[in-house]
């Protein structure tokens, strides 16, 4: 397997964690018949948004790059207020 296509795996794999974390989303919803943002969509979407920014960094692409770097900031804050509120609630 070629190194180019060993990253367009990796792309490929990123966007399927991405796309996943709108998958748990509407089912939590439709579940609850509400929209409810699960745990499970933060951890989505920083793992989606780990692998896209790796792979953007292979590609230096810098509108990708400062995309997803954004966004990995965003989704890792959002668990840490998670956690932080659970750990008050305890």
């Amino acid at each position: 397997m070629s190194k180019e296509t060993l990253w367009i795996i990796i792309g490929f794999v990123g966007q399927g964690l991405f796309t996943m974390r709108f998958v748990v989303q509407w089912i939590s919803s439709e579940k609850n018949k509400k929209s409810v943002i699960p745990l499970a969509f933060w951890y989505f979407s920083l793992a989606g948004g780990i692998v896209l920014f790796s792979y953007a960094l292979y590609r230096k692409d810098p509108v990708f790059i400062l995309g997803q770097s954004f966004g990995v900031f965003v989704y890792t804050r959002n668990l840490y207020f998670i956690y932080k509120e659970k750990k008050a609630a305890d």
